[in-house]
């Protein structure tokens, strides 16, 4: 039987034989994604069991999928996600050096240049881009094949296959990593899928089939984080589809960032750099801070590599910034957000930009123009290796390489003088 009858065979009697079976077919393909994602064997079992657990769970539903194993790639995104932010981000890091990508005699040097980006690219695409390329690439079936699954006629599911072989081949150029789509499809197609564990299936298939009541704990929080990440990301996809938010013509792209909580208040841990302390404060949920002296900077005391910092600007006078990768006061980067109507704007323009600081000299690397920037917006300044893109109202607007500064402070900066004073508000602060 294909996956679809298992499915709803499953979801009509309970059938463990029938989930079993689903369970012993695509095993490897999702060990293989949560290794890559978690860095761990152990945790990469935890996270395999989660998505399958979610699997049993919701059998009815993936039923009418386009494609199991598309489906089954972006849970064990939703539960690695879960995983990194709730349990092991420190033990990721520090066994990363010692979880190198495993050789492969065919490409080693192109695969550990992809395996990193490889999950959060198969993210980034649409569900029947995404179903494709599962099915050709890491499951290596013909384009008949893939057609029938998808009902899609054969030359169509060639074409689409293409297209979407191209998306991942521009994602991959993003991330500095400049391949034909030949060997994206070569590596991925050798190296993307690999054997899990000895008795893995078999643990799973009795754990999963019961839909968890046996799970571990840490199990059950991962299958609760994964389901979370799942209904708030499908949630936040229909709110973007509905306002139809247009920032610039062509610009049209709906970045979704993993759900994090604000923080509540001016995080205690924080500190300023420049300025004085009396310039922040915390009321009605927002930060608020005033200038009339030049630079004030408040900034956490712990120094992140890989970040991600998002609030919502305001400003009524000049304009408020949020800063990553601060070494002090003088050296780091800078996100600067001026609304319209306000009078910085009316001789500068309504703008936003990016902005590197060496020795306290500023250099822009790159400006976003836009007439009608409103008092308030949401803008979000993420870092990855030397890539640091800016999204203002989750579009991304901005995207820049500089490897100046690897690791820093993140926090919040106003600058103004007696002339133009500073008067700017944050609010709905998250940074991870």
């Amino acid at each position: 039987m294909d996956d679809t009858t298992l499915l709803q065979e499953y979801a009509r009697t309970g059938a463990e034989s029938a989930f079993a079976e689903l369970v012993q077919r695509h095993v490897g393909l999702v060990y293989a994604a949560a290794r890559r994602q978690v860095r761990d064997p152990q945790h990469a079992e935890d996270v395999t069991q989660a998505v399958f657990i979610v699997l049993a769970r919701k059998a009815g539903q993936v039923a009418r999928h386009p494609g199991l194993s598309g489906w089954l790639l972006q849970t064990t995104r939703y539960a690695a996600n879960a995983h990194i932010r709730t349990a092991v981000r420190r033990a990721r890091r520090e066994q990363e050096a010692a979880m190198q990508p495993e050789p492969n005699d065919s490409s080693p040097a192109t695969w550990a240049q992809l395996e990193p980006h490889l999950d959060a690219a198969m993210a980034s695409l649409g569900t029947t881009d995404r179903a494709v390329l599962a099915l050709r690439y890491f499951e290596n079936k013909t384009a008949a094949e893939i057609g029938q699954t998808l009902q899609l006629n054969e030359e169509a599911a060639k074409k689409r296959s293409a297209r979407a072989l191209e998306k991942l081949r521009k994602f991959f150029r993003k991330q500095g990593v400049v391949l034909s789509t030949q060997a994206i499809a070569a590596s991925v197609a050798t190296n993307s899928v690999h054997a899990a564990p000895s008795g893995l299936a078999a643990k799973i298939s009795v754990v999963a089939a019961a839909k968890g009541a046996a799970a571990s704990a840490s199990t059950a929080t991962l299958i609760k984080g994964a389901l979370k990440i799942m209904a708030w990301t499908k949630a936040k996809t229909a709110i973007i589809a509905g306002a139809c938010v247009l920032l610039t013509a062509g610009t049209t792209t709906a970045i979704i960032l993993n759900y994090h909580p604000p923080v509540r208040g001016i995080p205690p841990d924080w500190s300023v750099l420049s300025g004085h302390a009396d310039q922040w404060n915390w009321a009605n949920d927002t930060i608020a801070s005033h200038s009339t002296t030049g630079e004030s900077i408040l900034a956490s005391t712990k120094k992140y590599r890989n970040v991600t910092i998002s609030a919502i600007l305001g400003s009524t006078n000049r304009g408020a910034e949020l800063v990553l990768r601060m070494q002090d006061a003088r050296n780091g980067y800078h996100v600067v957000y001026t609304p319209d109507d306000t009078p910085w704007a009316a001789e500068n323009g309504s703008l936003v930009k990016l902005v590197k600081s060496v020795d306290g000299q500023e250099t822009d690397l790159a400006i976003f123009k836009r007439r009608k920037l409103a008092h308030q917006a949401k803008v979000t300044v993420h870092a990855s290796g030397p890539w640091i893109d800016v999204r203002l109202n989750d579009v991304e607007i901005i995207k820049a390489r500089d490897a100046a500064f690897a690791a820093g402070y993140v926090g919040l900066r106003v600058f103004g003088d007696p002339v133009k004073p500073s008067d700017s508000t944050f609010s709905q602060l998250t940074f991870y």
